[in-house]
C-alpha cells in the first residue's frame, strides 16, 4: 500500500474546496489545500460572489437613502462614487477571509500557497512565489480551481478603460457612461449596480431576451426595471470590434451601431481555471471552456481525481459548489452522503433581486402539463410597505389537479431568502408538496414570507378549490 503525504489534496480554496476540506477533516482525513493567492476563499470571496453582492447591498442602501421621504427631511440626496462604495466590499472580504482561515486551521487543514500542476495522478508540484517547488502526494485529489472571466484575444484588458468582472473591482473612478457587453447574470448585476450609482449604462445582450432560463414574466420584469433605472438594454447584438483611446471606448456592433462610453465591462462567458494544471500528465482533457467532466459522484475519468465547483460547469454557483465539494469528499471516502447537486435555486442579485426554483410557465406549457398560477404582488404585502420595497412579486406554479407546486419564482426584495420556503415544500413527498400547505400554515405578520399565503389563496381561488 503506497504511503502518501495526505489522504486528500484539494487544489483551490473556494466554496467547493472548502466544503470538501471540512467534510473530510471531520472524518479524520489528512487534508491539504493548495491556493495560489495569499488568502483563502478563492474567486468567490475575492473577485466574485462576495464583492459584487457587497457592492450591490451598498448601492441598494444609497438608493433607499436618496428616495425615501424620511431621509429627505434629514439631508439632500447624496452622490456616492464607485471607489467609496467599493470600500464596503473590501470590509466584507476581510471578514470572510478571517472566518475561513480560522475555520480551516481549527479543523487541521494544511494550506499551501502556490500554483499547482500534476506530476502524476497522486502527485502535484506546487510552485511558490520564491521559485521554490514542493511535491505533495495524496491518495485522492479534488480539482476545485474555479473559473475566470473569458478574455477575447482581440481585447486589450490591460487598457485602463477595458474591464472584466475581476478587474472592475479595481476601478478607481466613477465613469459617467459604461458599456456592459454580455447580459448574463454577471452583466445584469453590474448593470444595475452602476445604474444605481447614476452611471448611464448600455447593456448589450447577444440574445433576444434577458436571462432566457428565467420565467418569461420575471425576465420581462427585469428588463422593465433595468430600463426604469436608466439602463439602455439592446437585444440581439454582436460585437464587431472595439476601439479604445485616451478619452473613452467605441464599440462597433454587427448591426451597424456605434456606442461610445467612458469604459467597457466585458461579461460574456467564463473559462475554467485548468490551463496551469498540466492535465496531460494524468490523461485528462478540458473542453473548449476549460472545464473538466465528472460523473454523478464528481469523479473524473481518473479514478482518484475528482472535480467540483465552477471548473466542472453548470450550475457555477457558490451555493452549489459547497455542496458539490462535500459530496465529492463523501464519494471518495465511500460515504452515504453523496448527492449530485441538480436541485439548485437561482439567485440573481440585480436591483431588485431575482430567485426561482422549479419549472417555468414555458417549460410546463411545452410539456403539456395542466397548471395554474398564484401571485402575490409585494406592493400589497404589509412588510414591503413598511420597508419601502414594494417592487416585485412572488409567483407560484402548481398542478391543476394535484395542487403540487411545480415552480416558485420571485422578483423583488429578499427574493433569494424567501425562495427557500417554496424549495422546502416542493421537496416534500407527494401529497405534502401541495400549494395548500401555505394556506394551512400560519406565517408571522408582517413578513415577506406572507406572500406565499397570499399567492396560494389567489391560486386556489382560480381553480375553485378554496372550499375543499
Amino acid at each position: 500500500m503506497p504511503s502518501y503525504d495526505y489522504d486528500l489534496l484539494i487544489i483551490g480554496s473556494g466554496p467547493a474546496g472548502e466544503g470538501a476540506a471540512l467534510h473530510a477533516a471531520k472524518l479524520d482525513q489528512r487534508v491539504c489545500m493548495i491556493e495560489e493567492q495569499h488568502f483563502v476563499g478563492g474567486n468567490c470571496t475575492h473577485k466574485g460572489t462576495i464583492p459584487s453582492k457587497a457592492l450591490r447591498q451598498a448601492v441598494r442602501r444609497i438608493i433607499q437613502f436618496n428616495t425615501l421621504p424620511m431621509f429627505r427631511d434629514v439631508d439632500a440626496p447624496q452622490i456616492f462614487g464607485y471607489p467609496k462604495v467599493l470600500k464596503q466590499a473590501e470590509r466584507v472580504i476581510r471578514k470572510q477571509v478571517k472566518l475561513r482561515t480560522e475555520m480551516l486551521a481549527r479543523n487541521g487543514v494544511k494550506v499551501v500557497t502556490g500554483v499547482a500542476s500534476f506530476v502524476d495522478a497522486n502527485t502535484v508540484d506546487v510552485a511558490g512565489e520564491s521559485g521554490i517547488e514542493e511535491k505533495i502526494s495524496a491518495k485522492n485529489v479534488l480539482i476545485a480551481t474555479g473559473s475566470r472571466p473569458y478574455h477575447p484575444a482581440h481585447m486589450d484588458f490591460n487598457h485602463p478603460r477595458v474591464f472584466c468582472s475581476d478587474s472592475i473591482l479595481h476601478l478607481n473612478n466613477t465613469p459617467k457612461t459604461l458599456i456592459v457587453y454580455g447580459a448574463g447574470v454577471i452583466g445584469c448585476e453590474y448593470a444595475s449596480i452602476f445604474a444605481g450609482l447614476g452611471v448611464h449604462v448600455d447593456l448589450i445582450n447577444t440574445r433576444s431576451s434577458l436571462l432566457e432560463f428565467l420565467d418569461d414574466e420575471i425576465s420581462d420584469a427585469l428588463g422593465y426595471h433595468l430600463r426604469d433605472m436608466g439602463v439602455n438594454v439592446r437585444h440581439n447584438e454582436e460585437e464587431e470590434r472595439l476601439e479604445v483611446d485616451d478619452d473613452g471606448v467605441t464599440l462597433f456592433l454587427a448591426s451597424g451601431k456605434r456606442l461610445r462610453g467612458d469604459a467597457i465591462l466585458f461579461c460574456n462567458g467564463r473559462t475554467g481555471n485548468t490551463s496551469d494544471l498540466n492535465l496531460e500528465a494524468i490523461g485528462l482533457k478540458a473542453n473548449h471552456r476549460g472545464q473538466i467532466s465528472v460523473d454523478e459522484s464528481y469523479r473524473t475519468e481518473v479514478e482518484n481525481i475528482y472535480g467540483a465547483g465552477d471548473v466542472i460547469g453548470w450550475p457555477a454557483l457558490a451555493s452549489a459548489a459547497y455542496d458539490q465539494g462535500r459530496s465529492a469528499a463523501a464519494a471518495m471516502l465511500g460515504g452515504e452522503q453523496v448527492r449530485f447537486v441538480n436541485d439548485v435555486p437561482t439567485g440573481i442579485y440585480t436591483l431588485p433581486e431575482i430567485s426561482s426554483i422549479g419549472k417555468t410557465e414555458s417549460e410546463l406549457t411545452a410539456a403539456r402539463i395542466p397548471y395554474e398560477v398564484g401571485r402575490a404582488f409585494f406592493k400589497n404585502i404589509a412588510r414591503a410597505q413598511i420597508t419601502g420595497d414594494e417592487v416585485g412579486m412572488l409567483k407560484l406554479l402548481f398542478h391543476v389537479d394535484t395542487l403540487e407546486i411545480l415552480g416558485v419564482h420571485s422578483f423583488g426584495a429578499e427574493s433569494s431568502e424567501i425562495i427557500h420556503i417554496g424549495q422546502a415544500v416542493m421537496n416534500q413527498p407527494a401529497g405534502n408538496n401541495s400549494i395548500e400547505y401555505f394556506v394551512n400554515s400560519t406565517f408571522n405578520y408582517p413578513t415577506m414570507a406572507e406572500a406565499y399565503r397570499v399567492a396560494a389563496l389567489e391560486g386556489l381561488e382560480r381553480v375553485g378549490r378554496l372550499n375543499d
